[in-house]
């Protein structure tokens, strides 16, 4: 049995506004067999799904649109070109990811594919976050997506060749974390061809 490496000190809730942000104290155990303790805040929004939707035949991807106040706030104009994605609120991965397609991108998608589960702010956010892909086809569409206005989403769809959402990563319009990697993986593994 490995020895014990971490003990939780002390917990303080900061804020429960929006989601949860914490400040932790707690004891790491070193490589040399000492104790430190250190202090760090966790903020807790819960995990996530994001999915790239993708048409072989066509050699496009739906991505989305929308406004973003932390990217706004660190320099950014705030609309970020992403894939859809968003919070499980204690649905399957599989499930949630279905339906947050469906209501940001008006597309309804059967047969999705899990590539990775990933944590993308590990130093600070308790999120993991699952990643898929999922084909489409024009006659999925059931809808105009959008989001959900009541969770204040006013979200564009974008449908792009695949080649020019790869430049746009390239130029910087698209610099989501998630959808970079979800575009890199789909040119290795199906685009590539």
């Amino acid at each position: 049995m490995q020895a014990e490496r971490v003990r939780i000190d002390k917990e303080e809730l900061l804020s429960d506004n929006w989601y949860t942000l914490k400040r932790l104290t707690f004891s790491l155990r070193r490589r040399d067999g000492s104790w430190q303790s250190q202090t760090r805040e966790v903020y807790d929004r819960g995990n996530g799904a994001v999915i790239l939707l993708y048409n072989l035949r066509q050699r496009t991807v739906l991505l989305t649109r929308q406004f973003r106040i932390p990217a706004f706030v660190n320099g950014h104009d705030g609309f970020l070109i992403e894939a859809a994605a968003g919070l499980l609120d204690h649905a399957s991965p599989e499930q949630r990811i279905r339906e947050e397609a469906e209501e940001e991108t008006g597309y309804r998608v059967e047969n999705v594919k899990k590539i990775y589960d990933l944590f993308m702010s590990p130093g600070s956010v308790t999120e993991r976050l699952h990643f898929f892909i999922g084909a489409y086809e024009p006659e999925h569409k059931v809808g105009d997506g959008g989001g959900l206005a009541a969770e204040g989403e006013d979200i564009d769809v974008l449908e792009l060749g695949f080649g020019q959402a790869l430049a746009m990563m390239d130029s910087g319009e698209i610099m989501d974390g998630k959808t970079v990697l979800l575009l890199q993986y789909l040119q290795l593994h199906l685009m590539s061809a």
